[in-house]
């Protein structure tokens, strides 16, 4: 019987809902929730410079439990390097952007406050070439393709993969997880790996 793993990482495209279901196991499994962006961006969406963010993510990840969400590459091999099991949101580009852009009237609507002080407005997400919209227009396709081949390299081959391919079917396997705690982990829910 193989346990529940206690170092997870949620990756996806921006506006598959990483934080939000990292946040969600969190709570069941009682772990710290580390949100990469958190620790990236700083007052007035500075970003930090790579040897800052890189100590930040070893400290922030150092404990024996943790959930942590995001798609930083360059900080991949210490997170990705570190997690026991890795939850893939890979969801249909459709899906993404009508999420992306509910999220974005909310955050803009309510003025809600991120990381550090920095708000969205609706000129940065929507009349901006920093946009989150053309950002998942140009990575989505290039993460399917990038994590589906690094899931199957021997590098990675040590993380027990969780791959959702809807909200429904990660809907579903959250609302199961509590029964699975005390038997089988991974779920099979796992699609396609290697």
């Amino acid at each position: 019987m193989t346990h529940m793993g206690q170092r997870i990482v949620v990756v996806g495209t921006t506006g598959s809902g990483k934080t939000t279901v990292a946040h969600q196991l969190a709570q069941r499994l009682g772990y710290p929730h580390v949100e990469l962006d958190a620790l990236y961006w700083g007052p007035n969406w500075a970003e930090a410079p790579l040897a800052v963010f890189r100590e930040r993510i070893v400290q922030a990840l150092s404990a024996d439990a943790w959930i942590a969400d995001g798609n930083y590459g360059k900080v991949r091999d210490i997170v990705w390097g570190r997690a026991d099991t890795l939850v893939w949101l890979d969801y249909k580009l459709p899906i993404i952007l009508w999420q992306l852009a509910r999220r974005a009237f909310q955050r803009i609507l309510t003025r809600k406050d991120l990381w550090n002080g920095n708000r969205e407005t609706f000129r940065g997400q929507f009349l901006s070439r920093d946009s989150l919209f053309l950002y998942a227009l140009s990575s989505h396709s290039r993460h399917r393709r990038e994590y589906a081949a690094m899931l199957a390299s021997s590098e990675y081959a040590h993380l027990a993969l969780v791959h959702l391919r809807s909200p429904q079917e990660t809907h579903k396997w959250l609302s199961n997880l509590g029964s699975r705690l005390g038997t089988h982990w991974p779920p099979t829910v796992s699609l396609g790996r290697r």
